[in-house]
């Protein structure tokens, strides 16, 4: 027994050095300058949404994404990268998207992500670049107007799963229960079967689902302030700082005003919100 110890424990020792100098040449995700390796390839992979009309939604003809966050990923890309910079789509939901970027599976997210405390504690996030506000989408001639009008024991209103529109129901409506789908696409048709009184998401989303379905409008004005950002992994500042100097030069010579021209400027009611 003795001297089987004796030739396992140099053995296992060994091993275990192995293994330790294999993980040292490996860095962490916060760790890469992803900048830098998007540099080398010529090429950042955005995690953009596919469902969401106005913002990033497959065109069957095409089998392209097509979207103002399609567009404004190509702009910011050849702005980082030049001229000849790619810009890669891997479709998310906003269930998806964190752990995606977190796997290392995505360099950014654009997908109508907002702003808020609680995200910020898991992904760094650029200053914003659409300024939305939640609404809710109801059918036309709907006895509901504002979210107020939903504070009932009763009520039910749709939201997607991943999003802060659930919580902010609970703040506004807490009588109402929420029934929180997948995605957009589950959520508008749940709504048409009549499996819900109101579907709640930012304002800019819903004006798309209004402009596809003329029977369904927005109504109640925005009741909470919803800021986009573009996400990166924590820890990568060179990242972000090149994401907002692309955005603000964007602004100065007029390309994102006419991307959000080209997205918003013929959708009814739509209130660019300081944009």
């Amino acid at each position: 027994m003795k001297k089987f110890v004796q030739r396992v424990l140099p053995l296992a020792f060994l091993l275990s050095l192995v293994l330790l100098m294999s993980g040292c040449g490996k860095q962490s995700l916060s760790e890469q300058n992803v900048l830098k390796t998007d540099q080398a390839s010529n090429a950042i992979t955005w995690g953009v949404k596919a469902d969401t009309r106005l913002f990033g939604l497959m065109n069957i003809k095409t089998s392209q994404i097509e979207g103002f966050d399609i567009d404004m990923a190509k702009a910011i890309t050849k702005q980082i990268l030049g001229k000849d910079g790619k810009a890669k789509f891997i479709q998310v939901t906003s269930s998806t998207r964190i752990p995606m970027l977190k796997n290392g599976n995505i360099d950014a997210i654009i997908a109508t992500m907002t702003i808020s405390p609680e995200r910020a504690k898991q992904v760094d996030f650029s200053k914003p670049y659409f300024n939305a506000g939640q609404a809710i989408l109801v059918k036309k001639g709907s006895k509901i107007k504002n979210i107020r009008d939903l504070n009932y024991k009763g009520a039910k209103v749709l939201a997607v799963q991943g999003s802060t529109s659930a919580i902010n129901v609970a703040k506004f409506a807490p009588k109402a229960s929420v029934l929180e789908l997948s995605d957009y696409a589950q959520a508008f048709t749940a709504l048409k079967s009549g499996q819900g009184d109101a579907l709640t998401t930012d304002n800019g989303i819903l004006y798309g689902m209004s402009l596809e379905s003329p029977n369904y409008v927005v109504v109640g004005g925005a009741f909470t302030k919803e800021p986009y950002g573009i996400a990166v992994n924590k820890g990568q500042k060179p990242m972000t700082k090149a994401v907002d100097q692309a955005v603000s030069n964007m602004k100065k010579s007029g390309e994102y005003q006419r991307l959000l021209n080209k997205w918003f400027g013929k959708v009814p009611g739509f209130s660019e919100g300081g944009n």
